[in-house]
């Protein structure tokens, strides 16, 4: 008959803890993982709307030129579009070139939505746009 000895006793407790602890930390991890995925999708998505609001915002600001090319519209002009923020500058420039008035209309239009700058649901773009008459 084997006899086993005292000093071996609850080795199998000790593993099986191990084994609990590093799962454990795995699974931790993995929900980790997941979250900042999510959180980086959403904020993609955001990114891609604050740029199409932009985009809506220098639009509007060149039809309203082309409209009317000898004044830039109400700078700053401020709108909402789909829940974000949308502000318009433009600024005129004239210059004689040759006995010819050209005007150089320079718009920006920054979008921006969630918060004050620096939390981590702020999204803002912003896009530019030239015209010469």
């Amino acid at each position: 008959m084997i006899k086993i000895r005292e000093t071996q006793r609850g080795f199998s407790i000790v593993a099986a803890i191990f084994l609990l602890v590093v799962l454990a930390s795995l699974g931790a991890f993995m929900l980790t993982f997941s979250n900042t995925q999510h959180l980086t999708s959403s904020q993609d998505v955001q990114g891609s709307r604050a740029y199409w609001a932009a985009r809506a915002g220098t639009s509007w600001a060149i039809s309203t030129i082309l409209a009317a090319p000898t004044v830039c519209p109400v700078s700053p002009t401020t709108f909402n579009v789909d829940g974000f923020t949308v502000s318009v500058i433009c600024d005129l420039k004239s210059y004689d070139e040759g006995g010819v008035t050209k005007r150089v209309f320079s718009t920006t239009s920054t979008s921006s939505s969630g918060g004050a700058v620096g939390t981590i649901g702020r999204t803002e773009r912003s896009l530019s746009a030239t015209l010469e008459f």
